[in-house]
């Protein structure tokens, strides 16, 4: 439903965006995650129709942003960076104005305005001034405006700003169960959130793509994805490693020490994506005869992997596979 092909825009001669290219389609939950400066924003302004490309082409459910704009943007909710209103109006008489905006009117407006209200749980401070409210309820009657006519594509910027937990986890159901029908960027910082909420991630620095797959994907470029950990007190390292070093996927094998007194081994696959590991040393230690206390597999790092993708300048090459 939202492509974008080669985007570039430019600020004078600061080249802020640089042949961004991705797809959105329904039912997709996309995390946009990038460093401060990576051109998040300016690529989702971009899409909105807010800001001009230098070059590109966008397409927003079959619509062109540049030659088509109206029936573009008439598909698009959209939550900005910093959550922007009209601070002197009440929050109803906010989303009153933004539903006569997007052409609802009568009974259908009231349902919508009533609909979002209740969705953003924001009942408490419908009458309201928004220049009084704290900044999570003005996050959240932003994001109100966003949804009240019910688009099937969404593009939201940093969604969870400025909520508390337990804001946060009903924003983040909220999201997840509007993408089950919907398409819905989502521009974050907060790693947890993509593993929360999004079903693909993409990941721009200086302006360019550097990574676009799954959550599980971006995991397995961990150095530790994919190990599997075991803690025994009943077997010595050399014997554990001539038992597993013959199992499939086994890049090598560590001692990893003592805890108390357990011994503790790593299984380093040759590959994170393999699954089986962690069953097959379990079925050699089973058929050994061997005990052990702990035994699990290590999902990998996303912060470590995103430093790891931004801030290098290998980064650029890492684009989509």
């Amino acid at each position: 439903m939202i492509k974008a092909d080669s985007l570039v825009k430019m600020f004078g001669p600061k080249l802020a965006v640089d042949g961004v290219s991705f797809e959105v389609k329904a039912g997709e939950v996309l995390g946009f995650l990038g460093p401060n400066g990576a051109g998040k924003s300016t690529t989702m302004r971009m899409i909105t129709g807010y800001l001009p490309m230098t070059s590109g082409t966008i397409t927003i459910d079959g619509a062109d942003i540049v030659n088509n704009p109206i029936a573009a943007k008439s598909r698009i909710g959209y939550l900005p960076e910093n959550a922007p209103s009209y601070p002197e109006s009440t929050v109803e008489g906010f989303l009153s104005f933004i539903a006569e905006a997007k052409g609802l009117a009568g009974q259908a407006k009231h349902d919508a305005i009533e609909h979002a209200i209740g969705l953003c749980q924001l009942e408490k401070v419908r009458h309201q001034t928004i220049d009084t409210l704290s900044k999570g309820y003005k996050h959240r009657t932003c994001f109100a405006q966003a949804i009240i006519n019910d688009p099937p594509i969404l593009v939201l910027d940093e969604p969870t700003d400025g909520l508390d937990p337990n804001q946060k986890h009903e924003m983040r159901n909220l999201i997840r169960e509007m993408g089950k029908t919907k398409a819905i960027i989502v521009s974050t910082h907060i790693l947890e959130e993509v593993e929360a909420i999004c079903t693909r991630v993409v990941i721009i620095d200086k302006g360019k793509v550097v990574f676009n797959g799954t959550p599980a994907e971006l995991r397995g470029r961990s150095p530790e994805a994919g190990t599997v950990t075991i803690a025994t007190s009943k077997v010595e390292y050399q014997e554990f490693e001539a038992a597993a070093k013959v199992l499939p996927n086994v890049a090598k094998i560590l001692d990893k020490g003592k805890d108390g007194n357990r011994n503790l081994f790593a299984v380093v696959p040759r590959k994170a994506t393999e699954t089986c590991l962690a069953g097959d040393v379990k079925a050699m230690m089973d058929a050994k005869g061997w005990s052990f206390v702990e035994l699990h597999t290590e999902t990998g790092k996303l912060d470590e992997v995103f430093r790891s993708i931004t801030s290098n300048e290998t980064g650029e090459k890492k684009a989509e596979e």
